[in-house]
């Protein structure tokens, strides 16, 4: 089945970039890139009509497509510069990687699930977007590309990993949802020098369970 991107589309991105913009996200790179993905791409065909709320969706696995608040708050927290080196910490639906691919980031993504790593490793390029995948434990980081400009995580961890405040380059940011299984604070941790962390906490989240080594078992 051929992927369309109808006026329609457009028009309930346009609504939904606005409904962004109201909730607080200022960033107007951030906005626009979530205005040229077309969310429903990432999303079986039963479900279109959902694509453009602002509302996590399951995608199989036991994983969702966060709510594009979600993705838009966290992209603005991490202060993407062209060219910056990102790790991704649980690939998922592949849509929060795009993203960032679209803001000019070169992206290193990781993924728990076989099965979701299978089938995002195989779409994205289909859409034209290149990254690195991985399958693996994402709290222990992707040490062999290291040292990383950006670093996302895209679930609920119990602590920050020390694996990725140790793969993050001076001056470097970290954005990760801490907290228990149900809630989660966003936070961002900016790495000052080798030994110094800058933490700045924000809202409560609700994400799936960072699982692995340094996250919930």
């Amino acid at each position: 089945m051929a992927l369309t991107d109808s006026y329609r589309h457009k028009g309930m991105r346009k609504a939904l970039v606005r409904l962004l913009s109201e909730k607080g996200i200022q960033s107007t790179e951030v906005l626009k890139a979530i205005d040229t993905l077309p969310r429903h791409f990432f999303f079986e065909s039963a479900l279109l009509e959902h694509a453009y709320e602002d509302k996590a969706f399951p995608i199989g696995e036991g994983q969702t497509i966060s709510q594009p608040y979600t993705v838009a708050f966290q992209s603005q927290l991490l202060q993407v510069k062209p060219g910056d080196k990102i790790l991704e910490i649980g690939t998922g639906s592949g849509y929060q990687a795009a993203i960032l691919m679209l803001l000019g980031a070169q992206v290193y993504t990781i993924e728990y699930q076989k099965v979701l790593f299978e089938r995002t490793r195989k779409f994205l390029p289909s859409l034209g977007f290149k990254a690195n995948f991985f399958q693996g434990d994402g709290s222990l980081g992707l040490a062999k590309y290291a040292p990383y400009d950006k670093i996302i995580v895209t679930a609920g961890a119990p602590v920050v990993p020390k694996a990725l405040l140790q793969q993050l380059k001076v001056g470097g940011i970290l954005v990760i949802p801490v907290g228990d299984k149900k809630k989660q604070q966003m936070l961002r941790l900016t790495k000052k020098t080798e030994k110094t962390i800058e933490k700045e906490v924000f809202d409560n989240f609700a994400f799936v369970p960072l699982l692995g080594t340094d996250g919930w078992k």
